[in-house]
């Protein structure tokens, strides 16, 4: 450990992914030896021992061992309780840290203090990108045309596909709506400011509610090409369907959070347009191509028939 101030507390909420998390671990250690940090690892009642394999091969690290699964916001909230650390930085176990990375991000931080929030480039094992590390808000401009089907005809164009970020390659520095909470670095005074992940949010949504809330009190979100890791991406949902499902809840969410009140019955009825359009698309494709398109069938469907539980997310409890 390098002596002088805790720079950085790395926060790794884990639920059966004890490969991936180990592999991760290794990563942060070989790659960060010029920061002052500390490792807090939350693991969500795991079936695969990834707790005790974690203590057993890094005894460095925190391990808070839960009896249930209390999901990724509120893991965040209990992890942060301990943390000592100027900045926390939220770390998915499915992550691999390379070219110093931690660093990267912590030097990029420093020289944009105003920011609050910041994060770095995500590319796939096989080097290409994820383009997931961050992206712009949704609207109900943005998600009329991801309703209809303009942002997939159009994925890189500024107006129809405007949450992306059209032919930018991620690599220039530039202020963004919303990081992703796989490799998020936050000033802890703004963590404690906004009162850290809202824990009605169990997973997807609680990094876009968090970034949205600071912006408001003026904080700009920042990326940095520099700072790159690489992004394995939902190693902790076995199962597609249901993690779409969790997805539309959480934009529900969003909307009733966010959105003027008098955008909220179009926001809503867009994410049914999305969901039934999709359903009925993939469902004439799959007699068509059962191969090709059956698993898409099955996720949307599933999607539109759990309509009536995702479409209610947070209306009761505001």
């Amino acid at each position: 450990m390098i002596k002088g101030e805790l720079e950085i507390s790395v926060i790794i909420v884990s639920y059966n992914t004890r490969k991936l998390t180990l592999k991760c671990l290794e990563s942060l250690y070989r790659e960060t030896t010029n920061v002052n940090f500390e490792t807090i690892l939350v693991d969500n009642t795991s079936k695969d021992d990834s707790a005790s394999a974690v203590a057993e091969k890094y005894p460095q690290v925190r391990v808070i061992a839960l009896k249930e699964n209390i999901g990724f916001a509120r893991a965040n909230n209990l992890a942060s309780k301990s943390a000592r650390g100027r900045y926390l930085l939220l770390l998915n176990p499915d992550t691999v840290i390379i070219n110093n990375a931690i660093e990267k991000i912590l030097v990029f931080a420093q020289q944009n203090q105003k920011a609050g929030i910041w994060g770095g480039r995500t590319i796939f094992p096989d080097g290409s990108m994820n383009p997931t590390c961050c992206y712009g808000e949704m609207t109900p401009w943005s998600l009329f045309c991801r309703a209809i089907g303009l942002a997939a005809v159009f994925p890189n164009s500024t107006l129809f596909n405007p949450e992306c970020f059209g032919s930018w390659q991620y690599d220039s520095v530039r202020k963004v709506s919303i990081v992703t909470g796989c490799f998020m670095l936050i000033r802890t005074s703004v963590w404690k400011q906004l009162g850290g992940f809202d824990p009605l949010f169990f997973m997807y949504g609680e990094e876009v509610n968090f970034c949205l809330r600071a912006r408001k009190l003026g904080y700009t979100p920042m990326f940095s090409p520099a700072a790159e890791i690489i992004h394995y991406g939902g190693a902790s949902e076995t199962l597609h369907v249901n993690r779409w499902e969790k997805v539309f809840r959480a934009k529900a969410a969003i909307i009733r959070l966010h959105w003027p009140q008098r955008s909220i019955g179009f926001g809503i009825a867009m994410l049914l347009t999305w969901s039934a359009s999709r359903a009925a698309i993939m469902t004439i494709l799959s007699a068509l191509a059962p191969t090709k398109f059956t698993a898409q069938k099955k996720k949307w469907t599933q999607v539109w028939r759990k309509r009536k539980e995702w479409q209610q997310a947070f209306s009761h409890a505001y």
